[in-house]
């Protein structure tokens, strides 16, 4: 069913990924030079997938473990965009404390990783309270 939580949840994990990146651009300033982590295509594709994934999982609710395992590799994937994330920003090129600012933009894998976490916890509480009605007939 869609109106389940584990659904509300991926569906905030899909807004985040998929609107949150133009709200609040991911972006690097420093040199005086603007750096935006969507003129990467590995990053785009990345955030893509990310959302692509959160939106099959909340159509594949009939398929709670496949949801399950959708979310775990989803959660994977925004740890991996979130590491190349802190990498750059760390490892950019000129970059003083004095001019460097850094975009809040950089941490939504991280709202994302919770709110599939949270999807997660429900999925399994669902399919626990399925598998002791299954054991009770």
């Amino acid at each position: 069913m869609i109106q389940r939580i584990q659904s509300i949840y991926l569906f905030l994990a899909f807004l985040a990924t998929l609107v949150l990146p133009y709200l609040f651009p991911l972006w690097i300033t420093a040199d005086n030079k603007d750096y935006y982590f969507m003129q990467n295509p590995v990053y785009v594709a990345l955030l893509g997938l990310s959302t692509t994934l959160s939106l099959v999982s909340i159509f594949s609710f009939k398929k709670r473990q496949n949801q399950f395992v959708m979310g775990r590799l989803n959660m994977i994937l925004n740890l991996i965009l979130l590491g190349l994330f802190v990498y750059r920003s760390l490892n950019l090129s000129g970059e003083t404390p004095l001019v460097s600012e850094k975009g809040i933009g950089m941490f939504v894998p991280v709202l994302a990783i919770v709110l599939l976490v949270l999807a997660n916890k429900a999925i399994k509480k669902d399919e626990d309270l399925v598998k002791s009605v299954d054991r009770l007939r």
